[in-house]
């Protein structure tokens, strides 16, 4: 199944892609992941009312997740490509803020005081069941599902100090998406394609990242018994896997998004995301 979030006349509804249409469902995503698949799959049984799938309508699926855990470093080819970067003994984890997040096809603002805009194209985890000190050999049984996730940088700002936090978290800078696919429909997620493209503003159209899960260096089942042993992970939280060789800031010369590109996220038998890139206003996005 595949669910997530749309913009509706009558407000905010939560919705499962059925045979090309979307069909809204009772109450939140965050509370239809805690009841689990058999309850919305009864919530899509009793729908009342479908809508055409319109890409531009979908919001980042999960609006309000409890937390958004994202991981550095997690790919070797990308800790070789960043100077002065080194493998640490442990999983690098930082956090994401909600308003940091950006709906799967809407634009993002490259910000006025910066433009060093990067991109990095990742798997993204959604827990399903609650635990704490979860052991790596039953970590599967606490995912419901999976998203394409592109955590945006702004390097400058990510370079500020050792603390990553600002970089990482300019609003509206980390698309997510476009729905949750559960785990049933992704069985190895440990051997998915993820890429970035970005198209110029000329057309042109530029692979900036390709690569397989099947490199994370820290597994999926792994990143969530070390997550699990500092904090209960709930259902509706996110884990961002990690990004692959290829961002900007590892070019020679570096490259940045422009405005007038569109990023292009790509994640294998889960989604496509893709965001134009848009000049911040002098006011304000």
């Amino acid at each position: 199944m595949r669910i997530g979030t749309l913009a509706t006349a009558d407000g905010v509804r939560a919705v499962a892609l059925q045979n090309g249409a979307l069909l809204e469902l009772d109450g939140s995503v965050r509370e239809l992941i805690q009841a689990g698949p058999a309850a919305i799959a009864q919530a899509i049984e009793r729908s009342p009312r479908a809508h055409p799938y319109e890409p531009s309508k979908l919001l980042t699926p999960i609006p309000d997740p409890g937390k958004v855990l994202a991981i550095g470093r997690n790919f070797a080819a990308h800790i070789e490509e960043i100077k002065g970067a080194s493998m640490a003994g442990k999983p690098v984890i930082f956090a994401r803020f909600r308003t940091s997040l950006c709906a799967p096809f809407a634009p993002i603002y490259r910000p006025r005081v910066s433009v060093q805009m990067d991109w990095e194209a990742e798997l993204a985890v959604v827990i399903g069941r609650r635990g704490r000190y979860i052991p790596e050999d039953q970590a599967m049984d606490h995912v419901f599902g999976y998203c394409a996730f592109n955590d945006i940088s702004i390097r400058d700002y990510q370079d500020h100090t050792p603390q990553w936090t600002p970089g990482k978290n300019f609003d509206g800078s980390g698309p997510f998406g476009p729905l949750i696919v559960s785990k049933d429909e992704v069985p190895e997620p440990g051997n998915l394609d993820v890429s970035c493209i970005v198209i110029l503003a000329d057309g042109t159209e530029e692979v900036r990242q390709a690569a397989n899960t099947s490199l994370l260096l820290w597994s999926i089942p792994q990143l969530i018994a070390y997550i699990s042993e500092f904090t209960t992970l709930e259902p509706g939280d996110v884990i961002a896997t990690g990004t692959p060789a290829g961002v900007g800031k590892g070019r020679n010369p570096q490259v940045w998004l422009e405005p007038g590109q569109t990023m292009i996220t790509r994640v294998e038998n889960v989604g496509e995301m893709r965001n134009q890139v848009v000049e911040e206003r002098t006011s304000g996005a």
